[in-house]
């Protein structure tokens, strides 16, 4: 079973040679490589373009940089195999981790995506994100980050896999509406593994799949600017989009907790104007976001989830 390769690239000529290496050692398994340019002006094309590989390899050509989800989506509009590999573009995958995906995501038909298990690229004995989980405060953390590579050896249900290295069933993303275009980038992930879940589907890591990530490759150090103000933003549309009205009413103390904390921690970083400045955003623009339709066969799903969001957010005061 092929899969297609969907991987968003602005200015990242510097990862090509090693993340189209990698991919090279498991080249039996893709059937294509589609990469999605926002508008490089580096030379990331010219190298893709006079190189060849042991697989299809399409470009699609962007003007400006439309972000990662709209990047994504395009690609999955586009891609020919049941199987969307979103990868990013400064990765390397370890030979056999595709297979390994193919082979987990297939035994289940409730399972919607599978996450690699993602090291730092820097120092391989750390683990980068080994899945994403959401919580009553409205906050996503990255499960696994600095444990021991030797960690997390075992397949296990988590809340979102994280879209720089995870596997998806084609089918399921077209029924769910794929990733949000307007989240442009962060959060979109999230987004998307609440509908899923909403719709009774689950996400899955793959530990047996491996990749390497250099992180933050496009937008730069883990605080700054521009990150702070679109993750507020769309933290607050994910709320409003897939929370049902009682839910909200229920987790209101929790959630207001939630985006007080995350002010007050980004006033001290020096980013308090800029979150605010998100969360104004996300707040005014909500009307343009199209809200999950409630539908009560799901009402036991929504229950899970609430569930869930308890148990994470105790688990997090505990720490």
């Amino acid at each position: 079973m092929k899969v297609s390769v969907v991987t968003p690239n602005f200015n990242g000529e510097r990862f090509l040679k090693a993340f189209f290496e990698s991919l090279d050692d498991d080249s039996e398994c893709i059937g294509e490589v589609i990469i999605v340019d926002n508008g490089s002006s580096d030379a990331s094309l010219e190298y893709i373009k006079d190189n060849s590989f042991a697989f299809p390899v399409e470009i699609i050509e962007n003007s400006e940089n439309l972000g990662f989800a709209p990047a994504v989506n395009q690609g999955i509009k586009k891609a020919k195999y049941d199987y969307i590999f979103s990868l990013n573009n400064d990765t390397e995958i370890k030979k056999g981790s595709i297979k390994e995906l193919v082979k987990l995501i297939s035994s289940h038909e409730d399972v919607f995506s599978v996450q690699a298990k993602m090291l730092q690229y820097k120092n391989k004995q750390l683990i980068d994100d080994v899945g994403d989980e959401y919580n009553l405060l409205a906050w996503t953390k990255k499960t696994g980050e600095n444990h021991s590579s030797d960690e997390f050896n075992e397949v296990r249900e988590i809340f979102s896999s994280c879209a720089g290295a995870a596997l998806y069933k084609k089918s399921i993303l077209e029924e769910l509406g794929m990733f949000d275009d307007n989240f442009f980038a962060y959060m979109e992930d999230v987004d998307l593994a609440l509908r899923s879940k909403i719709s009774g589907y689950r996400n899955l890591l793959c530990p047996k799949a491996i990749v390497y990530h250099i992180g933050s490759a496009t937008s730069g150090s883990r605080h700054n600017e521009f990150k702070v103000k679109l993750a507020a933003r769309n933290n607050v549309w994910v709320v409003y989009k897939n929370i049902p009205i009682p839910l909200k009413i229920i987790n209101f103390i929790f959630l207001f907790l939630g985006f007080l904390i995350k002010y007050i921690f980004f006033l001290r970083k020096g980013f308090g104007s800029v979150y605010l400045s998100g969360i104004r955003e996300g707040l005014s623009t909500r009307d343009k976001i199209t809200k999950t339709e409630f539908k009560s066969k799901n009402t036991k799903n929504y229950l899970k989830i609430e569930y869930r969001l308890i148990i994470n957010t105790i688990k997090f005061l505990k720490r």
